[in-house]
């Protein structure tokens, strides 16, 4: 099981990285030729894309310093946050004030969030800890709630390469997608479908209108995983 008190990402390692996060997160996306704000912005459209309600409470678990928490509490109206490590939720109060940011797990309320997301996380969780972690995400939305699970992409060759330049991912075990949506239905959630996204790269950045009509393309950057309590 995953202690309320040590959460989905190591909070000792994590306050370690508080500081120079941005930073080494910058370098491993480099090849990108974008700013880590674009990644940030990118899953904020795929949520309005999708349909995530703007009014009501939305749950960023694992949210690290805050990097998309920013983001989303400028366009959601109710976000909540929830990261085991203390300076890593210090830096995201001051980047996103107006959001409820919580330091342990039972303290988010129970089944109340139209939508919750896991962006980056379960990679950094152990696999035997993976499903009471989805378990307790589930257990925070309210019925009919959706959880939106972004995840690297193994089968990308250049994901697997910034994973590996990364220092804060010394302890990542990537996700295959199909292990994700199994994943989620062994969680007990429902109607769960995948989508491949973050295709190009800026020199390429015209051909972006295009990369919703790639969904299906199994060498997107990235995956985002959806499913229904």
């Amino acid at each position: 099981m995953v202690s309320p008190e040590t959460g989905p990402r190591g909070g000792e390692k994590f306050d370690e990285y508080a500081d120079s996060y941005a930073k080494l997160h910058q370098a491993s996306v480099s090849t990108s030729g974008e700013p880590i704000e674009y990644f940030a912005q990118y899953k904020v459209a795929c949520l309005e894309r999708l349909g995530a309600p703007k009014d009501e409470p939305l749950l960023d678990f694992g949210c690290g310093i805050g990097n998309l928490t920013e983001p989303l509490a400028q366009r959601f109206a109710k976000v909540h946050g929830y990261d085991p490590s203390a300076k890593s939720l210090e830096v995201a109060r001051s980047r996103a004030p107006s959001a409820e940011l919580h330091a342990e797990v039972r303290a988010i309320p129970d089944a109340t969030f139209a939508t919750a997301i896991l962006s980056g996380v379960l990679h950094h969780v152990p696999p035997r800890e993976r499903l009471a972690l989805v378990g307790d995400v589930r257990r925070k939305l309210k019925p009919g709630g959706r959880l939106f699970v972004f995840e690297h992409n193994p089968l990308n060759p250049l994901t697997r390469k910034a994973v590996a330049d990364c220092p804060f991912d010394d302890d990542a075990v990537l996700l295959w997608p199909w292990e994700v949506a199994r994943l989620l239905s062994d969680a007990g959630l429902s109607s769960v479908v995948r989508e491949y996204i973050v295709f190009f790269p800026r020199a390429l950045s015209f051909l972006r209108p295009l990369e919703p009509m790639l969904k299906r393309v199994v060498l997107g950057a990235q995956t985002l995983t959806i499913a229904s309590k």
